[in-house]
């Protein structure tokens, strides 16, 4: 099974601006920060570094507007991504 893209961030350089969240148009991006005690998902940058940022594959459009919008250039879009096996049924 192929999904038609697959997006790659690069985290150590990643601000937590959230431009790429907002100008997603199908809502693929979601971009947050773990509570150290009790691992709830935050919204908001802590210490100007965001923690995580998940790419729901399955939304992706492969439109190329999160590249557009990131202002340090750390997300890029390769051609079709295999899924691993286990997600193959």
């Amino acid at each position: 099974m192929y999904m038609a893209f697959a997006v790659h961030v690069n985290m150590e350089r990643c601000t937590g601006c959230g431009n790429c969240v907002v100008a997603c148009p199908v809502n693929a991006l979601e971009l947050y920060t773990l509570d150290p005690v009790t691992k709830d998902k935050i919204y908001t940058v802590v210490d100007g570094r965001s923690i995580s940022l998940d790419v729901k594959a399955e939304l992706c459009a492969g439109c190329g507007v999160c590249v557009e919008a990131c202002p340090y250039r750390v997300i890029r879009l390769s051609g079709k991504g295999e899924l691993p096996l286990q997600a193959q049924t």
